[in-house]
Order: structure tokens, then sequence, then C-alpha cells
């Protein structure tokens, strides 16, 4: 019998060699992803998009041993609303730092679950209120230019999170912004120039 090596998983951080292959299948999960040393779920889930808490569902949070194959669940969010995501992300916070993008990110998310907005990504991204866009670069057309790439890995990641990020809804920039309203939103964290709040 051959012998496989298998290093230990310790503080979520899964690295081992094994030959064995998942055979448990979830309705949900429609494409495999072999493991490589050294990935974890969270890495998994922010490559593809996917909520971590999916991903560990589907394969019933088992340790990851590279080599084996893993599934990967549906994304609950279409390739056409992560490309619009991401564009929104690139326009708004293009300059800013990576946690920002997210943060950008998270607060659409964020959005789509509460109560007080519209349910879907399209209609968050395009809600009017007051007569005007809620998203500037929808109301200056600059959603329209392509997303780069640390704008879609930022979408990626905050669906991966599944939106948390302290629950904000709102974010602004305290130099340009001329509404009072949004100054007596409590204020979550600053990222870069940008204030979130709920």
């Amino acid at each position: 019998m051959k012998k496989i090596k298998k290093l230990i998983i310790a503080a979520g951080l899964i690295v081992s060699m094994s030959a064995f292959t998942l055979t448990n299948q979830s309705e949900a999960a429609t494409v495999t992803h072999k493991v490589h040393y050294g990935e974890t779920y969270w890495k998994i889930a922010k490559g593809f998009g996917v909520p971590l808490k999916s991903l560990m569902e589907a394969n019933r949070s088992k340790t990851l041993y590279a080599g084996e194959n893993m599934l990967i669940p549906n994304s609950p969010i279409s390739a056409a609303d992560k490309d619009l995501m991401a564009r929104l992300v690139h326009a708004e916070a293009v300059g800013e730092p990576y946690a920002g993008k997210v943060a950008v990110a998270t607060v659409i998310l964020n959005r789509v679950k509460s109560p007080d907005f519209p349910s879907s990504i399209k209609s968050v991204i395009y809600q009017i209120a007051n007569g005007h866009y809620a998203f500037t670069p929808v109301e200056n057309g600059t959603i329209n230019q392509p997303a780069d790439a640390a704008s879609k890995r930022a979408v990626n990641e905050a669906i991966a999170f599944s939106g948390k990020g302290n629950g904000s809804l709102f974010f602004y920039n305290p130099k340009t912004s001329k509404s009072s309203w949004v100054f007596s939103r409590h204020v979550t964290v600053t990222i870069g120039n940008h204030r979130f709040a709920k």
C-alpha cells in the first residue's frame, strides 16, 4: 500500500497530500475543483465568488487535501450581476485600497438583504431616490467602463464573506459629500477616503 503523506491543518490552514476524492455529491454543486497545496475553504470561496458557508456545506466542512476534488456550489450571484457590481466598485473606488473595494461591494450586498432597499443587485445599483441615482457612477455613466481585476476580486471576496462588513449600507467621501443626512449616519469603518456607515 502506498504511503500517503498528510499534514494536518492548524488554525484553518489546509495543507496536505492525498489521493482521496470526494464521492458525496450535492445537488447545488455544478463544478468540481482540484484542491491545490495550501488552499483553504476561504481562498477557494474567494476565487469562485461563492459564500464560504455554502462551500463548506457542499463539502460537509471536511478537511481538504491537495489533489482531491471538491464541489463548488452555484454562486447566488449571476455572472452579469458580478460584472455590474465590479464595474460599480471600479468606478466608486478607483484609487482606493483593496479593502475599500471589498467594502463597497459589501454595501451593495447588504442593501440587497435590507428591507429598506430593493431586493436585487441591479435594482440596488440603479435605484433612484429623490430624483437621482443612488450611486454617482450610474448618474455620470462611469459605471459603463470595464472593471479592473482588483474590483472583480473584491466582488468575489464580498460574496464569499456573504456581505457582512459591520452591516454598512452607505459609504461616502467626507471631503466631497454635500449631504448632511449621510454625515448623521453611524460610521462603521473608514477605509482610504471613504467612510462606511449604517
